[in-house]
């Protein structure tokens, strides 16, 4: 019988997902195929500061907040350091999509001071599950299911946010079928 491992489920959004997990796998390096087109694969990454935009409600919000958010930073001449990242803080699949608590954000250099209503965090969760997602962005969640079937598959239990990060944050780059 396997073992439930608590598991920080985070993914990285849009073209790329990641899963984040407690320190307790042993297994880094494992790999799988999921529904015949998503590979899993568990490894080691290090932790980022970034800062982001709160929200509350529909992802569908994602355009808008990413404009008040990159105002924000140009104001307080914050520069980011890499993707462009979206954080679910409640399921994004669930029923009653207004409750949906999110953010959006930017990896930052850690010396870089922020102020409200941006909010400066450290990404602290090192052993993460790997998926790439190609496809329409409305696709994502998809991905997401799929990922999640493959964990408990393998005995982990879900144990934090999904974490997105936007390899392409033009969605008009994005094709609209898979």
């Amino acid at each position: 019988m396997k073992k439930n491992r608590r598991v920080y489920l985070n993914s990285f959004f849009i073209i790329l997902l990641l899963l984040f997990f407690s320190q307790s796998f042993s297994g880094h390096g494992l790999k799988a195929q999921v529904g015949g087109e998503i590979k899993v694969e568990i490894k080691e990454v290090e932790p980022f500061v970034y800062c982001s935009l709160p929200r509350q409600g529909s992802f569908a919000e994602v355009e808008a907040a990413v404009g008040e958010l990159l105002q924000h930073m140009q104001a307080q001449n914050v520069f980011p350091t890499g993707s462009m990242v979206g954080i679910f803080h409640s399921d994004p699949t669930m029923s009653d999509p207004e409750k949906i608590q999110w953010e959006v954000g930017f990896p930052i250099n850690e010396q870089t001071i922020v102020q409200p209503p941006l909010s400066k965090k450290i990404w602290s969760f090192k052993t993460v599950a790997v998926a790439v997602h190609v496809g329409p962005y409305d696709k994502t969640g998809e991905t997401i299911l799929k990922m999640r079937e493959w964990l408990e598959a393998n005995g982990y239990v879900q144990n934090g946010p999904v974490l997105e990060r936007y390899l392409d944050s033009d969605s008009g780059n994005v094709s609209r079928t898979n």
